[in-house]
């Protein structure tokens, strides 16, 4: 039998659910945002990635990967169609001529600031709800 502290009660499950009902909210939110821009939403999570990294750090297509939770392959396939866009650019890495590193064009930074806008303007207004959800998940 399972300790008390793992035993779900019917609250459980309301927050549980009431969780997965704000994350798939924002990320509907999220991909209709990205679409009104004409860009796909793997696409802007691309963007968001490469954007978000710590100053002075680049993006390789591996890290993008590995960030995105796809495989190697894929991420090359959407790093080319990002490009093709003229979303990005990528150079061979000068200490690891195997590596490429990842850059935003001014044209990406552009979509990027108005993506990146209306989302945190959304989650400013979902922010309340999502932390009464989450103050439940706290240890007693």
């Amino acid at each position: 039998m399972k300790p008390a502290e793992d035993r779900l009660t019917a609250v459980d499950y309301k927050a549980l659910a009431d969780f997965r009902h704000a994350l798939r909210k924002f990320l509907d939110f999220s991909t209709s945002a990205a679409q009104r821009e004409g860009v796909p939403p793997q696409q802007h999570q691309a963007l968001l990635a490469i954007k978000g990294v710590n100053e002075g750090e680049v993006l390789t297509i591996g890290a993008l990967a590995e960030r995105l939770l796809i495989a190697p392959h894929t991420a090359t396939e959407l790093v080319g169609r990002l490009v093709s866009g003229g979303y990005l650019t990528r150079e061979t890495d000068s200490t690891d001529r195997r590596r490429q590193t990842l850059h935003l064009t001014p044209f990406a930074e552009e979509v990027l600031q108005k993506l990146s806008s209306a989302h945190l303007h959304e989650i400013r207004e979902l922010a309340p709800h999502l932390i009464q959800i989450l103050d439940h998940f706290r240890p007693s």
